[in-house]
């Protein structure tokens, strides 16, 4: 779905008409329209607004043009599993069980490694083959070359 469509449909299952979205956000009922057209798609910062008073993430709004996944697991994200600042504003490098209530789970990468391994590795996927992949993978995320890990 686009932009609009999104809008639109958000719009409608929380009841609000373009006045009443409006004025939640700081924009006249035009610009509501406009989006709603597809003629302009909002500001970040209203964008930002619209994700808090839908719960929604930004990249939802957008149409999910982007494929997230957390910068410190790898899992996908979507907006159940997206993690969420302390004031609720979405977090979209981050799972909700990598990062929560603005800490960090996962002190260093050797603890994460190890609970993914014991939760991942199966028949199929012995802990060996596992760690292995999960070892060459992780550091390639940002959470982890850019040394907001420990490690």
């Amino acid at each position: 779905m686009e932009t609009k469509e999104i809008i639109t449909e958000l719009r409608v299952k929380s009841g609000f008409t373009q006045d009443e979205l409006a004025q939640k956000v700081f924009v006249t009922r035009q610009a509501v329209s406009r989006w709603e057209m597809g003629e302009t798609v909002p500001n970040v910062e209203t964008l930002k607004l619209l994700s808090k008073l839908f719960d929604v993430s930004i990249n939802t709004l957008l149409g999910s043009p982007r494929k997230l996944v957390c910068q410190c697991c790898g899992m996908p994200l979507d907006d159940a599993a997206t993690s969420k600042e302390p004031d609720g504003t979405y977090n979209e490098e981050y799972c909700k069980w990598c990062y929560a209530d603005g800490k960090f789970v996962y002190t260093s990468l050797e603890e994460l490694v190890n609970f993914l391994v014991d939760h991942m590795s199966n028949e199929n996927w012995p802990p060996e083959q596992a760690r292995a992949f999960l070892e060459e993978q992780l550091p390639k995320l940002n959470h982890w070359r850019s040394g907001d890990g420990k490690e």
